[in-house]
Parts: structure tokens; sequence; C-alpha cells
């Protein structure tokens, strides 16, 4: 039997999925209706973003399995790489 990350990734080709990946970094902040949360995790200079309709508890120093593609965002005229977050489940 498939678990659910396997199911994701043999559909859509662009993602990726880690396991146990140690969160250095949690900031949520309000952007309308939403929650945005940005992590950053050891090892990667690349920040995972992903939202949510109400606040988390913060997820520092915790280890997490990510699914996510990785994208381009503009921020003051700049671009930058982010990885947008498809499932994220605490371990």
């Amino acid at each position: 039997m498939k678990s659910e990350p396997d199911k994701l990734l043999a559909r859509h080709q662009d993602l990726v999925h880690s396991d146990l990946q140690k969160v250095v970094s949690h900031v949520q902040r309000e952007a309308g209706d939403w929650i945005i949360n940005t992590l950053m995790v050891e090892g990667c200079d690349v920040p995972f973003r992903y939202k949510r309709k109400r606040r988390y508890k913060s997820l520092v120093g915790g280890l997490v399995n990510l699914t996510y593609y990785s994208t381009t965002d503009a921020v003051a005229g700049i671009e930058i790489e982010i990885m947008s977050v498809v499932r994220i489940r605490r371990t």
C-alpha cells in the first residue's frame, strides 16, 4: 500500500519529498484571512512557505517531513527562490 507522499510524487513529477528535516526558524504572519508560515530547515538556505487558516504552534527545533516544489517569488523587484510546501507533517 502506497503512503500519501508516494501517491503525490507519482501524480506530480515536480514534487520533492524530504524526511526528518530539522526546523531552525518558523515565522507566522497574517495575510488577509490566511496565516503565512515560513520555515528554514537545517542545511538549506531557501525558505519553505505554506498557508494555514489559523496559527500553529512553533516548529523550531522539531523534525518535519516535507513535500514541496521549487518556485520563485519577487520581493522588492528581486527574484528569489522559495519552496512551496504541499504537505507538512511533524515527526
